[in-house]
């Protein structure tokens, strides 16, 4: 039995002949996050816009559906079949990515880069949509298509320390039919995937609208900063953010893509509070706390005047106990902090 949901008709085209909407398809029953989002994502293309939804797993009904996701055991976009069940399944996203695909990830692969354009009002050949493309797959669609597919996030024999039932994949999960729920007509249970569909929907579309309107205009200012970093120090290992942004994860990138070397020490920004200036050792990788050059151990918890004396620069605010961060009141003191530290 097949069950057809979501807002759909026949619409006139401007010639006044009738255009017939595309019929999407996935598996009926309970659900997953990888399934609901692929759903979503396929809708916002051209070829699918607005398609209804068809929940079945009755093969008749699946090969005459203009799509099909997550069910059928074919992968084959010539045909737009998107299932990652079958045997002998491998397909992975590529671009030194190497998890196995889910339905969502399919999609995404195949119409991520129409769905960033569109996002950013350019064609899909800009560059800045294959930079999202990809910063979208590695912080937000992976995960999906890891946790689908069984793949734990670390090589360990040892069980977890905690329960993590929060991330969007858990939370789309809790909206399958409860069983002790009285009604489990086909009616109610569309009516939780399409929730399910707009939950994992809002994330997605939440995560490219942040990289469209953060991530890279970020990563223009710390392309800026590094490009002049040789002005504030001869050596390039000082870099100095115009304007504060979200830089850790970019400056680890562009470093690779630069090939800079010596890589960057310390990072001088102001506070957008206080008005005073920060100087922040670079940490040895994105996911660790261990800095690259901490600032020096016998400044470290000192504050104001205490510090000021001992440096012998003026203005200085603190030296946080582990010497990732310190402060001063002035640009000049901050970068002065950076340059003996360096020394030391």
């Amino acid at each position: 039995m097949a069950a057809t949901f979501s807002t759909a008709s026949s619409s006139p085209t401007a010639s006044g002949n009738l255009t017939t909407t595309k019929r999407v398809g996935t598996h009926n029953g309970s659900f997953h996050c990888d399934e609901a989002l692929g759903c979503f994502m396929i809708r916002l293309t051209r070829k699918f816009s607005d398609a209804q939804i068809v929940r079945s797993r009755d093969p008749q009904v699946l090969e005459k559906l203009d799509a099909v996701l997550d069910v059928g055991g074919i992968y084959d976009p010539s045909r737009d079949r998107y299932d990652h069940h079958q045997k002998g399944f491998e397909e992975v996203f590529g671009h030194g990515f190497n998890t196995k695909l889910s339905s969502a990830g399919l999609v995404y692969k195949h119409f991520g880069k129409e769905i960033i354009a569109k996002e950013l009002g350019v064609e899909e050949q800009h560059l800045d949509v294959q930079r999202l493309f990809l910063a979208v797959y590695k912080s937000f669609m992976e995960a999906i298509d890891a946790i689908d597919n069984g793949i734990n996030q670390y090589d360990t024999d040892q069980p977890p320390k905690y329960v993590n039932n929060t991330h969007l994949s858990s939370r789309v999960g809790r909206l399958n039919l409860d069983w002790t729920d009285p009604d489990q007509s086909s009616e109610r249970e569309n009516e939780a995937f399409e929730r399910a569909m707009i939950l994992a929907g809002s994330e997605f579309l939440d995560s490219v609208r942040f990289h469209v309107r953060s991530w890279l205009p970020a990563r223009a200012i710390v392309i800026e900063s590094l490009a002049e970093r040789q002005d504030i120090d001869p050596r390039g290992e000082i870099m100095v953010l115009k304007r504060f942004c979200p830089w850790k994860l970019h400056l680890f990138e562009l470093e690779a893509e630069m090939k800079i070397d010596p890589p960057i020490k310390y990072v001088l920004y102001q506070d957008d509070r206080s008005k005073s200036w920060r100087v922040q050792a670079v940490a040895v990788s994105p996911d660790r706390f261990e800095s690259r050059k901490a600032l020096p151990a016998q400044w470290r918890g000192l504050r104001d005047d205490e510090l000021s004396k001992l440096t012998g620069i003026p203005g200085c605010v603190f030296v946080h106990m582990s010497g990732f961060i310190g402060g001063n009141q002035s640009y000049e003191g901050a970068l002065a902090m950076a340059q003996a530290a360096l020394k030391l």
